[in-house]
């Protein structure tokens, strides 16, 4: 037996209309065309469907059980059709956007929480990456899109800058240099330091670049947010470098000092990054869309 969702819809439309020619009409069929396909419905299945009369037509009792689950089954094909579409739109599946610390941390919560809410049967899932280790991920076809720091090099992708990242020094009180207003890297790299914990990409940051100038920091202690590297920085413990912004929000209730970083690769901007756009699934277009991102072509 052999059947598809137009023979269902056909006899549906027969069914409900009483008649083989109402039938017809409502399926956008001519009499002989519907009268035929009806009878090959019939033999295919190998048993009367419909019984004939003067004024129309009824189901048999195979009529109604075929009437049954054709409901049935349109009713699951239309479902399976919207959840397509949803899909297709960006309502409905998985995003896997691949983030670096700052952006996790002070941009992405406050831009992603209104599109992620429009969008109820969305699941987002952030991943936690250096920007060298996105640029890589992306290049190499493993991921659609990534927030980086513009200072990683990122040839033969796409990078748009949506938002100023720089980083600070922030120093106890105390501190020697706690009066100065800005400090290069290198002047600071032999203090005691409070970092983030292991795999925090913005703390792999950091460490790279002490290395770069031929230094291993000494980190006293690991704190897994940003509020306790700047209690443990307020109460003496050590230096750390945070996004400005994070460090400026805490200052007035932990009272540290926070010193602008002088090294370029502190003066960072956030940017998408992303291989082609034309290439970008419709989901995650829209939601660079939302983030600030415009369609752009690889220059």
């Amino acid at each position: 037996m052999r059947l598809d969702l137009a023979d269902l819809q056909l006899f549906l439309c027969v069914v409900d209309a009483g008649s083989i020619t109402q039938g017809a009409v409502r399926a956008n069929l001519a009499l002989a065309s519907a009268s035929e396909r009806l009878r090959s419905i019939e033999a295919a299945v190998g048993v009367a469907l419909l019984e004939r009369r003067p004024r129309g037509v009824i189901t048999t009792e195979a009529g109604d059980a075929l009437a049954h689950h054709a409901r049935l089954i349109l009713r699951q094909q239309a479902l399976l059709r919207g959840e397509l579409r949803d899909f297709a739109t960006g309502a409905l599946g998985t995003l896997r956007l691949y983030a670096n610390t700052s952006a996790l941390t002070q941009f992405l919560p406050h831009r992603l929480a209104p599109w992620l809410a429009a969008r109820p049967r969305l699941h987002v899932e952030l991943k936690e990456r250096t920007s060298a280790e996105i640029v890589r991920t992306i290049a190499a076809g493993l991921a659609e899109a990534g927030v980086v720091s513009d200072a990683i090099e990122a040839d033969g992708l796409i990078l748009q800058a949506i938002a100023k990242d720089h980083l600070a020094l922030i120093v106890p009180a105390t501190y020697r240099l706690a009066e100065r207003t800005s400090i290069r890297f290198a002047e600071a790299s032999d203090e005691p330091f409070v970092g983030l914990s292991p795999g925090s990409a913005l703390q792999d940051h950091v460490d790279a670049h002490a290395r770069d100038i031929g230094k291993t920091l000494n980190v006293r202690i690991r704190m897994k947010t940003f509020e306790g590297v700047c209690e443990m920085v307020a109460a003496g413990v050590g230096l750390a470098i945070v996004p400005q912004a994070i460090a400026r929000r805490q200052q007035r209730r932990h009272g540290y000092r926070t010193l602008a970083l002088a090294d370029d690769w502190a003066r960072r901007q956030l940017c998408l990054c992303y291989r082609d756009w034309e290439q970008l699934s419709a989901p995650m277009r829209s939601l660079l869309e939302h983030l600030g991102g415009v369609p752009c072509a690889l220059k």
